[in-house]
C-alpha cells in the first residue's frame, strides 16, 4: 500500500509494519480537516490489511506534527474540535500496536498524536511541547490525562503548567519516550521495533493490547491473574501455538 507524494498522509507497508507519515512539511505537518480524513482512511486501511501487524506514525521533516491548524480556532466549537481530535483519537483507538517515531517538534495536538501511540521513540532533536497555556488555550483532546498517565504528575505539571519543552533525551529521562535514538537512526529503529510486534500472530497481539488496556482498572494480583486466564487459554488452542512450540522443540533437539 502506498500513496502519492501529493498526499497529506503517506502510507507504506513492509515487513508487516504499516508506516503512516504526515506529509505537509511546509506547514510543519499541522493537523487540518483534510489531513485528519486521510489519517482515518490510512488507519482503516492498515487495520483491514491482514498483512499489517503494527503501525509506525511519523512526520516528514522537519517536524513530527506542530499541532492543530490555528486558523479558525477562535470560531471553533465542540463539533469542529472533535473533527480535528479524530486525527489522534483514531490512532489511539487502533487495535494494532502503534509506535510514534518523533523526529522533530510534537506540539499541542501533535504531542497528543505521539501520546496516543502505545510507544514513543524520540530522535535527539525531538521537541515535546504542550504549548496550550502559552497560546492562551486550555489543553484538550485528553492531553493532561494522557501525559499524566504516561509521565506522571510532576512531569505533566512541568510541561503543561510551567511550559517545559523536552528534547529526546529529556523525554526519555521522564518516561515520556521509551528510548531516545540518534536522529539518523530513528526510522530504522522504529521499523525494527514495530516489526517485532508484527512478527507475532496478529490476533494474539490485538488481544494482548486489549488486555494491557484492561489492566489500567485492575487493582490486585488475583484480579490480574483472572483477567489474563481466559485469553491465555484461548491462545493455547490456536494453531500458531502448536506450530511455535514444535519449532522451538525442533531447535532445542538440533542443539543436543
Amino acid at each position: 500500500m502506498s500513496s502519492p507524494d501529493s498526499s497529506l498522509v503517506l502510507t507504506d507497508v513492509a515487513d508487516g509494519v504499516g508506516t503512516l507519515t504526515l506529509n505537509n512539511p511546509d506547514e510543519r505537518n499541522t493537523l487540518t480537516a483534510p489531513m485528519v480524513e486521510q489519517i482515518v482512511a490510512a488507519m482503516d486501511g492498515f487495520e483491514a490489511d491482514e498483512s499489517v501487524g503494527a503501525v509506525v506514525v511519523t512526520g516528514t521533516p522537519p517536524a513530527f506534527c506542530a499541532g492543530a491548524n490555528l486558523g479558525n480556532l477562535a470560531e471553533a466549537d465542540g463539533s469542529s474540535l472533535g473533527r480535528i481530535y479524530e486525527g489522534f483519537l483514531r490512532i489511539a483507538r487502533s487495535t494494532l500496536p502503534t509506535l510514534a517515531a518523533v523526529n522533530g517538534a510534537a506540539v499541542g495536538a501533535g504531542m497528543n498524536l505521539a501520546l496516543g501511540c502505545d510507544v514513543r521513540l524520540a530522535a535527539r532533536r525531538a521537541k515535546f511541547d504542550t504549548r496550550f497555556l502559552q497560546l492562551g488555550i486550555h489543553p484538550g483532546g485528553g492531553h493532561t490525562w494522557m501525559l499524566r498517565r504516561i509521565a506522571g504528575p510532576q512531569a505533566a505539571a512541568a510541561a503543561v503548567l510551567f511550559g517545559d519543552v523536552l528534547d529526546g533525551a529529556e523525554a526519555e529521562r521522564v518516561g515520556l519516550a521509551y528510548r531516545v535514538v540518534d536522529d539518523a537512526d530513528l526510522l530504522a529503529a522504529a521499523h525494527d521495533m514495530a516489526a517485532r510486534a508484527a512478527s507475532v500472530p496478529r490476533e494474539l497481539a490485538i488481544e494482548t493490547k486489549r488486555t494491557l488496556a484492561t489492566m489500567a482498572g485492575v487493582t490486585s494480583h488475583d484480579e490480574a491473574v483472572a483477567t489474563e486466564l481466559t485469553p491465555q487459554l484461548w491462545s493455547t488452542r490456536q494453531p500458531w501455538f502448536a506450530e511455535r512450540v514444535a519449532a522451538l522443540q525442533a531447535r532445542i533437539s538440533s542443539k543436543r
